[in-house]
């Protein structure tokens, strides 16, 4: 007879910080039986789960890829159809970036029950985290969220579009093409953009560079700014105390040479 108690439930870890987790997050992973978890959600997590859970890493990087999303689609299904609880716990929200569409519609495919817990996506949380919001009264209406790369590998069809735009800007996993987006930025004049870059957000890594279009370039390089990371592009940059101390500092050495 078949196991009828087949289900997933998709996770969102949240933005890096393992306190960032919701609470239904934290239950579902104290009910898991099996959690197929992501590169980038911190290992802490883990400690929810009951002694007796299986625990896979199927984290994939850029360019090293442990598991393929096929055989994470397939390891679902498997354990599931076993009679499994299986948790896929995934960075950030399972929805933004996270592939969460495709393992869900597969596993239903599948004949197996799927339910979503929501986590903090990395889009909002981590520009909040350093003091950038991503709305202000009299600054923007709304602002976009986009990946860095398209499926072809290039820089996203969406960025050449915004940029025509006064709209801000979130650009996910794209520390790899900031040359790219800061060069795109300039050939439209916008060079005295302000623009950040967050590397490793709301984690004791954490790395933050603030400047203009026409600058970052030279102080990501000066500071080995790494993947993962999150670039924000827009006037509401300016809010952001990273920014105000890059104008202090930029401006006490202008007097200094004028000097």
């Amino acid at each position: 007879m078949e196991n009828i108690n087949k289900k997933l439930t998709l996770v969102g870890a949240g933005p890096g910080d393992p306190e960032l987790i919701t609470l239904k997050g934290a239950r579902a992973l104290e009910k898991a039986d099996v959690v197929l978890y992501d590169a980038l959600v911190d290992k802490r997590l883990l400690s929810y789960t009951q002694p007796g859970a299986l625990r896979i890493n199927v984290g994939k990087r850029r360019n090293n890829h442990s598991y393929s999303q096929t055989e994470i689609n397939k390891m679902i299904v498997y354990f599931a159809k076993k009679g499994r609880h299986v948790v896929r716990l995934k960075g950030g929200d399972p929805f933004v970036f996270g592939r969460g569409t495709e393992e869900s519609d597969y596993a239903q495919a599948h004949g197996i029950q799927v339910e979503t817990v929501p986590g903090i996506t990395s889009a909002i949380a981590v520009p909040g985290a350093v003091g950038i919001p991503m709305t202000r009264r009299g600054v923007n209406h709304g602002f976009a969220v986009i990946t860095a790369t398209g499926s072809n590998g290039r820089l996203s069809e969406d960025l050449l579009q915004l940029v025509k735009t006064n709209i801000p800007v979130v650009v996910l996993m794209g520390i790899h093409k900031i040359e790219e987006i800061t060069a795109l930025y300039t050939s439209h004049g916008k060079h005295g953009l302000p623009i950040a870059v967050i590397s490793k957000g709301t984690t004791k890594e954490e790395q933050v560079v603030a400047a203009t279009v026409e600058t970052l370039l030279q102080t990501v390089n000066k500071d080995n700014i790494e993947s993962p990371g999150i670039i924000v592009i827009g006037e509401t940059v300016k809010s952001g105390l990273h920014y105000r101390q890059w104008l202090t500092d930029r401006q006490q050495n202008l007097e200094y040479h004028e000097n």
